[in-house]
């Protein structure tokens, strides 16, 4: 459920993006599934860069050891 539920905010953030391109889409979804594996977080957004050749994804990694949650934004290659 909660993997369905990031998949959707995905899709919404690509379409309150003005995305079009379904292809492009596709890439940061598959970005944002391996920073959202790589760091355990949850995933926020998922946007394509300013120069189109990447995405920028952003979790919220949950606390863990007395720290509290983090806001992590990486720029990463389009998948």
């Amino acid at each position: 459920m909660v993997k369905q539920f990031w998949m959707i905010s995905l899709v919404g953030a690509l379409s309150v993006a003005g995305l079009q391109d379904k292809a492009l889409a596709a890439d940061c979804s598959g970005a944002a599934q391996k920073v959202v594996a790589s760091t355990g977080g949850e995933l926020l957004s998922a946007l394509p860069s300013n120069d189109g050749n990447g995405c920028v994804v952003t979790v919220i990694v949950p606390a863990r050891d007395g720290n509290p949650p983090r806001k992590i934004t990486r720029q990463v290659p389009a998948s």
